[in-house]
């Protein structure tokens, strides 16, 4: 079993952290699911969490049911950074996690993120005062650096397992290219031979195929994963499934309906109800990816009012799909017999 400092991975799948996503409702989905070994909450800007901007302070709340959970922060003041990290373990969060891997050009600007991997001195000084701040597991988020000429995230790794860290994780790109192109997995198992210190390896990994592929190939100790599981939060169990060497399965229609139901129960419980429906409405769209005349019930829930009209919708719509003939989007045999008249 893989351990960051004291907190066991197991398994050694790991949420990564998504601005706007990954809040307390989906975390909790992944975790009811099953086989995410740490999730991450949505990283935070150190300056506000410090000044104790309520809306940051809210994103920190967290569920008993939720741990290993992992918080992150971000900034360029390595004073800042570390009273921020305070209050992440203040909080009782079991991991601080520092972002330096964000290519955003908002936090680029704000000298944070990425553009850390530019002025390693600060990089290495926040790492240190963070370090000393705090006595839970330290780990960082990085990529192979801001540009293709400029690769030194083998040198940022050296700084942080010199300084105390417990892990790091590594996003197979550079901050020029976002999330474009395809990550450069050989660098992930560079890192790995390079460090002592656990490495997860992050980008591209959309398949439970690909996360044994990249445990395979690169040696690393735990697979970070992001947008892929936007559009199947299942992804982890399966990865499970698939590293325990049994057969997994794709969600039924029916666990793809309970699941929005669940996911807007939740927020319902939480958030207004605007807010809510604004953020279901999303995921949904996400949920629904790849089911037959699931575009249908994207524009047909982008009108819906209230909460009771939302249920029923997501409800008739399953129905009729659980009704069709297989293949065949709901509603299809009714708009065939109108075409025909």
């Amino acid at each position: 079993m893989i351990r960051i400092g004291h907190v066991p991975v197991d398994p050694p799948f790991v949420l990564a952290p998504m601005a706007g996503i990954t809040d307390k409702y989906f975390r909790l989905i992944l975790k009811r699911i099953g086989g995410v070994g740490v999730v991450t909450m949505e990283f935070i800007s150190s300056e506000a969490l410090v000044r104790g901007v309520e809306r940051t302070r809210r994103m920190m709340t967290f569920a008993e049911e939720e741990r290993p959970l992992s918080i992150q922060i971000y900034g360029s003041r390595a004073d800042r950074m570390a009273d921020a990290a305070q209050l992440v373990e203040d909080e009782g969060a079991d991991i601080v996690d520092i972002n330096m891997g964000c290519p955003a050009n908002k936090v680029l600007k704000g000298c944070a993120g990425c553009s850390l991997m530019g002025d390693l001195d600060n990089a290495k000084e926040i790492i240190r005062t963070v370090r000393r701040r705090v006595t839970i597991p330290l780990t960082v988020k990085f990529r192979l650096g801001l540009r293709d000429a400029a690769l030194n995230f083998i040198e940022l790794g050296k700084i942080c397992e010199g300084e105390g860290v417990n892990a790091v994780a590594l996003h197979g790109r550079t901050a020029k290219q976002m999330f474009s192109g395809r990550a450069d997995w050989s660098r992930i198992a560079e890192l790995k031979n390079a460090l002592s210190i656990p490495v997860m390896g992050n980008g591209d990994v959309n398949t439970p195929a690909d996360a044994m592929a990249m445990l395979r190939e690169t040696g690393c100790d735990l697979v970070m994963i992001g947008r892929a599981s936007m559009k199947n939060p299942w992804i982890f169990q399966q990865c499970a499934v698939e590293l325990a060497g049994r057969p997994w399965t794709e969600p039924t229609a029916e666990q793809r309906r309970d699941l929005i139901l669940e996911h807007f129960r939740l927020m319902m419980a939480g958030e207004d109800e605007k807010t809510a429906f604004h953020k279901i409405r999303t995921f949904a769209g996400w949920y629904t990816h790849g089911l037959p005349g699931g575009r249908g019930l994207r524009q047909r829930i982008n009108g819906i009012p209230d909460s009771v009209t939302f249920i029923r919708a997501v409800e008739d719509f399953f129905e009729e799909l659980l009704a069709a003939p297989a293949g065949e989007p709901p509603g299809s045999q009714g708009e065939a017999v109108l075409e025909g008249v």
